[in-house]
C-alpha cells in the first residue's frame, strides 16, 4: 500500500490552517434558485464533504455583480447582502462539521449563457468563442459574440471582485479564490487568440496578465492581510481543452511572477491530469512552474484522485495541497477512505447525475 501520510499533515494558506492537504476542487452545479440564493441541497452538499473529511471546499464558481457575470441560469451570486447572508448558512454547517472553506468569485467574461440581469457579453475583444454553449448546463449553439470591455467596464469588473470578496468576508468565509482559469473573463483576457487588445491590456504577455494582477491586488488591498486570497489559473478551457501558453515555460515565468507578486496567498493550477507536462519542451508540470516561478504555495487538480498519485506530488514538493472533482464527488468521504486504506468508488456520472436530477455537479 502507498504511503499517503503526507496527504494528511496540516498545512496554512495565508492565515488559514488546514488540518490536511486535501481539498474539494470548485465544481459548477447550478442548484441555486433563480436568484442566486442558495438553496438547503446546496447545504447539505457542501457539509458532506466536511464530514467526510476534507480539509478544504472551495464553492462554485459564485457571479460577483448584477452586469455581465452571471455565467449559467442558476448559478449563485454574491451580488446582495441578502445572498450573501444565505451563504452564511453553507459556512456555519461546514465550520460545524471540521473543515474550512473558500468562496471561488467569477466572471464570465464571453462564456455566459445564461444571465438574468443584460442580454450580451463582454470580453477583452470582440471575439467569437470557439465550441458551442454547454448543453450539460443548459445552453445551446454557439456562445454570443461579446462586445469588447471598456475601461469603465473594466474598473467595473474589478469593483465586482472586490465587493463579492468582502461580503464572503464578512459572513465568516475562511477565503476566496479568484477565478482566472478555463476561459472566462480572467482568463480571456490571459489568452493570446481571445486578446486583441491595443492598450496595456493587450499584446505582450504582462500585459494580458495585467487585469488578474489587478484583481488580485484590489481583493487583497479591500480585505486586509489577514483573509486568505488565491486564484486559479489553467491552461485548457471550458471551449477549448487543449489550449496551451504559446510562449510555453517564458509565459509561466511571467504570469506566476506576476501573480506571486501580487498580494495572493496561493495559485491553484487545474490541468487535465496535473502531474503531465505542462509544455512539450520538458516533462515538468504546471504547478512545478507555479512553485518556481510563484514561490508561494500551489494547489494542484486534475485527476488526483488515486491516492498515491496524489500524494507523489505532495511529497515532490510539486504542490502543497491536491483538489479533487470527480473523486470528491463519487468519494464524498474520500480522505476518510484513504486514511482507512478502504476501496474508493469510481466515478459514474450515469449514477451521479441522474436525468432527472434537479442538481448538476461537474468540475469547471
Amino acid at each position: 500500500m502507498t504511503n499517503t501520510q503526507s496527504l494528511f499533515e496540516s498545512v496554512s494558506l495565508g492565515n488559514t490552517t488546514l488540518n490536511n492537504r486535501v481539498g474539494v476542487a470548485p465544481m459548477t452545479r447550478t442548484s441555486a434558485t433563480k436568484e442566486g440564493f442558495v438553496t438547503d441541497k446546496m447545504i447539505s452538499y457542501y457539509t458532506s464533504f466536511a464530514k467526510g473529511g476534507f480539509g478544504l471546499i472551495i464553492t462554485e464558481g459564485t457571479y460577483t455583480d448584477d452586469q455581465y457575470s452571471q455565467t449559467y441560469s442558476n448559478q449563485p451570486g454574491i451580488v446582495y447582502d441578502e445572498q450573501a447572508q444565505e451563504w452564511k448558512k453553507v459556512v456555519d454547517s461546514v465550520h460545524q462539521a471540521g473543515a474550512k472553506i473558500f468562496m471561488q468569485i467569477q466572471h464570465t467574461g464571453p462564456l455566459s449563457q445564461g444571465n438574468r440581469f443584460v442580454k450580451g457579453t463582454i470580453a477583452p475583444s470582440a471575439v467569437q468563442p470557439k465550441g458551442e454553449q454547454l448543453e450539460f448546463y443548459g445552453g445551446k449553439g454557439p456562445f454570443s459574440l461579446p462586445k469588447e470591455a471598456t475601461k469603465e467596464e473594466i474598473a467595473d469588473v474589478i469593483n465586482g471582485f472586490v465587493n463579492a470578496a468582502k461580503r464572503a468576508q464578512s459572513v465568516g468565509f475562511d477565503g476566496v479564490e479568484i477565478h482566472g482559469a478555463n476561459g472566462y473573463l480572467l482568463d480571456a483576457f490571459l489568452t493570446d487568440y481571445a486578446n486583441q487588445r491595443t492598450d496595456e491590456y493587450g499584446g505582450t504577455t504582462e500585459n494580458r496578465v495585467r487585469l488578474l494582477v489587478e484583481v488580485s491586488k484590489a481583493v487583497r488591498e479591500a480585505v486586509g492581510a489577514d483573509f486568505t486570497v488565491g486564484i486559479r489559473i489553467s491552461q485548457g478551457k471550458v471551449n477549448d481543452y487543449a489550449h496551451k501558453w504559446a510562449g510555453k515555460e517564458k509565459d509561466a515565468e511571467i504570469i506566476f511572477g506576476q501573480l506571486g507578486q501580487a498580494g495572493l496567498d496561493y495559485i491553484h493550477v487545474t490541468e487535465h491530469k496535473a502531474w503531465q507536462p505542462a509544455f512539450d519542451t520538458n516533462n515538468l508540470s504546471l504547478a512545478v512552474f507555479a512553485k518556481r516561478y510563484g514561490k508561494i504555495p500551489v494547489i494542484a487538480n486534475g485527476h488526483l484522485e488515486n491516492p498515491s498519485k496524489a500524494s507523489e506530488m505532495i511529497e515532490q514538493g510539486e504542490a502543497d495541497i491536491i483538489t479533487l472533482g470527480k473523486g470528491a464527488l463519487a468519494n464524498h468521504d474520500w480522505v476518510q477512505k484513504v486514511r482507512n486504506n478502504e476501496p474508493l468508488k469510481e466515478f459514474d456520472q450515469e449514477k451521479i447525475l441522474r436525468p432527472d436530477a434537479k442538481i448538476k455537479e461537474f468540475e469547471a
